[in-house]
């Protein structure tokens, strides 16, 4: 007789991986701050920086617990952004500014998760790489 598997079953996030996203407490004060926001079809990237570029905090959709396709969902986005929002109010961040790259589901939950704990939003930017031209297309069917 081996060992008796278990199997955990969960929906959503791990609760877990909310608190210790929480427990560390940033050292530095910053008024003003820019959050970028990288929207993926696989992922949502949130990085808190200052105004010089310097990365303060960053979480995604993955280090929050949610796995598969339930990373790529406006769900976990909304709860990455509270997460950051949360941590920016600890270090007294007052405004910033917001980049947003990507063509993913969480662009703009992630963002409404962010300014719903009281971080008022100056200036959005929509940064998300267009190509001019793109890959050179195929050549024509031969019947």
């Amino acid at each position: 007789m081996g060992k008796k598997r278990i199997i955990k079953k969960r929906g959503g996030s791990d609760a877990s991986a909310t608190s210790r996203a929480l427990a560390r407490i940033p050292k530095q004060k910053v008024a003003v701050g820019t959050l970028n926001i990288l929207a993926t079809f696989n992922n949502t990237i949130l990085t808190l920086c200052d105004n010089k570029g310097n990365t303060l905090i960053s979480a995604s959709s993955g280090t929050l617990g949610f796995k598969g396709s339930r990373k790529s969902t406006p769900f976990a986005a909304a709860k990455v952004g509270e997460i950051i929002g949360d941590k920016a109010v600890q270090m007294n961040m007052k405004d910033a500014n917001v980049v947003i790259r990507g063509i993913g589901a969480g662009r703009e939950s992630a963002l409404r998760g962010f300014s719903s704990k009281g971080v008022t939003i100056t200036k959005i930017a929509d940064q998300t790489p267009v190509p001019h031209n793109g890959p050179r297309p195929p050549k024509p069917r031969r019947i």
